[in-house]
């Protein structure tokens, strides 16, 4: 049996569907499992060990809809769950006769395209978005109600590339290699540079080697911010690619961000991570927070939450002192 595994969307939306390939491999031994996603996160997918095939559909959509049927026919799929709805790639599941089709009901057009239709709200759940996900395997296997600690153990990762040695020359043996990466690429509220600032300020530097990440874009946005900080930190925005930053995160000690794919990355590769979050509906923790067994998440727990409350202000009230502590606890456990 052959599962294509549809979701093309960003780095951490991606990463909390990863349990779903691991999870089909142990109650279906004998299916192979592909993944469709995005050029920005086939680097991460193409490491993971529970999936055979990976689908960039960005490369897909450079033909017409015609072409893209046919190319979805040659994958022999039996399987197609959109874990992701995408009105573009139901019809050409759909189009291209894959025998089960899986959806959400909540999609009007998975009414159309989808044979096998799930329903649930993920904005009114209680549950976290990697338990949701396993919502859509209920056709397949029945209902998975898996505890989020255990899901971080579904994600295992091939050996990951060495890092080049002008990279990893970087890193310090001696010291708590800390990654803070500040910016979300719009994804998430952020804690602001002014918080990391004095975050850095707090951290002692005979400790900790403090790197800041992030993509060229967000160097720009940053740059007054490094420049501030430039005698105390190691300055890595847009100098890696993904490929470069999933084995730099998985060779250093923790990371610190709020809730953006780098922070799932470091969460489900074990290290020592760290969420800002806001509590609010539906961006709080309890939907999009770390799985990893090392992973915590702070929160203003200051702030009254109401339909009109701004998480901007919320999340930024955040004290660096809290967020300082819980790093420091960090390294008499490493």
């Amino acid at each position: 049996m052959r599962i294509c595994i549809s979701r093309t969307d960003s780095i951490g939306d991606v990463v909390l569907t990863l349990p779903l390939a691991q999870i089909l491999k142990e109650e279906l031994p004998h299916c192979e499992i592909l993944f469709l996603g995005k050029t920005y996160t086939i680097p991460i997918l193409n490491k993971i060990k529970s999936i055979d095939e990976v689908i960039n559909y960005d490369e897909i959509q450079k033909y017409s809809f015609h072409k893209q049927v046919e190319f979805l026919r040659t994958k022999n799929i039996d399987v197609f769950i959109h874990v992701f709805p995408n009105k573009n790639i139901a019809w050409l599941a759909k189009k291209a006769k894959i025998p089960v089709r899986i959806g959400t009901s909540r999609r009007v057009f998975h009414w159309f395209t989808c044979n096998k239709r799930v329903s649930f709200s993920r904005k009114k759940s209680i549950l976290h978005e990697s338990q949701l996900n396993l919502k859509l395997l209920n056709p397949l296997i029945g209902e998975k109600n898996l505890k989020i600690s255990s899901l971080s153990e579904k994600i295992e990762f091939s050996k990951l590339p060495s890092l080049k040695e002008e990279i990893k020359s970087k890193l310090d043996p001696k010291r708590f290699n800390l990654i803070l990466h500040p910016k979300s690429q719009g994804s998430a509220v952020e804690w602001g540079t002014k918080n990391f600032t004095r975050l850095i300020e707090l951290l002692p530097q005979d400790r900790f080697k403090i790197f800041i990440t992030g993509t060229s874009k967000e160097r720009e946005l940053v740059k007054d911010f490094l420049e501030q900080t430039k005698t105390q930190v190691e300055d890595l925005t847009g100098k890696l690619s993904l490929d470069e930053f999933i084995s730099f995160i998985n060779e250093s000690d923790g990371l610190v961000a709020c809730s953006t794919g780098p922070l799932h990355l470091s969460s489900v590769l074990g290290k020592y991570t760290l969420g800002l979050y806001s509590e609010k509906r539906p961006i709080h923790s309890g939907r999009w927070g770390p799985i990893g067994k090392k992973s915590e998440v702070i929160t203003n727990t200051d702030f009254h939450i109401s339909p009109d409350s701004d998480p901007v202000l919320e999340i930024q009230g955040i004290l660096p002192e809290r967020v300082s502590e819980k790093v420091m606890n960090w390294v008499g456990k490493s």
